[in-house]
């Protein structure tokens, strides 16, 4: 009797904890000094849990950098007024976000200048 309620519990604690875990956590980006790129993209990944985009910046000395944007999901960015065809390889954008805390070439978006000079939002804004 004592394993079954032992298991029981414990399955009710693994369950409790999947909403904890399905949560993609901010950590890992400065989420108080924010970072502006600028550059070319090489790829748009339209998908859940998150849309990113890679872009190529010219960095420090001229040296290429590889970014890789992070975004929401398509379905809060199409509901932000994104479209999956709005970035393409090629085109030139600008980002302004949270820079990964490790320094690595890595961005939490917050806002997106578009080619066709529109500024598009990365994630939720909030609510007044």
């Amino acid at each position: 009797m004592h394993q079954v309620v032992w298991r029981s519990a414990s399955i009710g604690v693994l369950l409790a904890a999947l909403p904890i875990c399905a949560h993609h956590s901010t950590a890992l980006y400065d989420l108080v000094h924010g970072t502006i790129i600028g550059g070319v993209v090489t790829e748009f990944a339209w998908e859940n849990p998150h849309t990113y985009i890679w872009i190529d910046v010219s960095g420090e000395n001229n040296e290429l950098e590889h970014w890789s944007v992070e975004l929401e999901s398509a379905s809060v960015l199409r509901r932000l007024g994104w479209a999956k065809d709005a970035v393409k390889p090629g085109d030139r954008i600008s980002v302004t976000g949270a820079r990964a805390k490790d320094n690595s070439f890595r961005l939490r978006a917050l806002w997106v200048q578009l080619p066709d000079a529109r500024r598009m939002p990365g994630q939720p804004l909030p609510e007044n």
